[in-house]
């Protein structure tokens, strides 16, 4: 595995010592040494063995809310950030790293029906994930073509398009993680740490989803608690096949984090009978062509979907407006 800085090697014994003891004896990190210990991750500074260590000592363990913060700290130091572009909305930063096994991806509809009322909308994630549809390819089979830097991502901005970042292209050594669970074959702290980037210089509103009961109490505790404010505002939801696009077929219950205040913005719906109209498949140029006439008005959009896009572009603007008062 290449490294991108082995000038400096770091020894990790001494955190794994303590978050290596299994899920009773474990003690968490403070959020200052998580910082310092996942910068040293995505410096390539820490040996592989130490790496592998520290992956599986977390993944027993689980992430503490100092810990995450320590290494989103980390992560967004790591990488070069997005200006905000000018407007009326602050932008809207969708991650998608799942795509859809079973029900079709629309994640594209939520990011084009935000565009079309003038929102600049990211989306980063990866590009194909085996046997699953991405978001990725489903924009491409609509046409977009992907930002491979800051420059082509800020045209985008200005050309009102939705702006798909791969991962690769966003933050190249957080990729570099995320790879990891090709060799060890499972999740690390990266793929929780990919769903709260926030990758802008100024305030933005990110789009949060989760799949276990445990990652909302830990991601509410740290919007609640431990983000910086001046980051902006946190949307946090069930995600839909992890998709952080509302459920077409029932709505998710959407909690807003707002300067550490938690509101829940959409009620847990209730399984309905009737089942609103669909793409007939799910893969990429069946969902790109149901999108596109969802777009020109010929197929109703869903109504989770339509509530999510007015939700997300209220908390854009209101966060817009509060920057200009600065």
């Amino acid at each position: 595995m290449e490294h991108a800085h082995t000038d400096k090697s770091f020894p990790a014994a001494r955190f794994i010592k303590e978050i290596g003891r299994g899920r009773k004896g474990a003690r968490s990190m403070s959020r200052e040494d998580a910082r310092e210990l996942y910068a040293a991750m995505l410096d390539g500074r820490v040996s592989d063995l130490e790496l592998g260590a520290i992956v599986l000592a977390l993944r027993i363990k689980g992430e503490s809310v100092d810990e995450i913060a320590g290494f989103l700290d980390a992560a967004e130091a790591s990488f070069e950030k997005l200006s905000v572009p000018e407007g009326e909305y602050a932008p809207i930063v969708i991650p998608s790293y799942n795509g859809s096994r079973q029900m079709p991806n629309l994640t594209p509809l939520l990011a084009l029906l935000l565009v079309q009322r003038g929102a600049p909308v990211l989306i980063h994630g990866v590009i194909r994930d085996p046997g699953r549809v991405t978001t990725a390819v489903i924009l491409q089979a609509l046409g977009f073509s992907f930002a491979q830097n800051v420059q082509e991502a800020q045209q985008g901005f200005t050309r009102n398009v939705p702006v798909f970042m791969p991962i690769d292209a966003l933050a190249p050594r957080m990729a570099r993680l995320l790879a990891l669970r090709r060799i060890l074959g499972v999740r690390n702290s990266t793929h929780t740490l990919v769903k709260i980037l926030q990758p802008f210089t100024g305030p933005a509103l990110r789009l949060g989803s989760y799949t276990h009961p445990e990652y909302l109490e830990m991601l509410s505790a740290y919007f609640s608690v431990a983000a910086p404010i001046e980051r902006g505002d946190a949307f946090l939801m069930r995600g839909t096949e992890g998709e952080t696009v509302a459920n077409a077929k029932r709505a998710q219950q959407i909690e807003w984090f707002h300067d550490h205040e938690r509101t829940i913005l959409v009620q847990k719906q209730e399984p309905v009978d009737e089942m609103p109209p669909l793409p007939s498949s799910n893969d990429a140029e069946t969902t790109a062509e149901w999108i596109r006439q969802a777009l020109a008005g010929t197929q109703p959009i869903p109504a989770p979907i339509a509530e999510q896009v007015e939700h997300c572009l209220q908390v854009a603007k209101r966060l817009r407006a509060a920057l200009r008062l600065i």
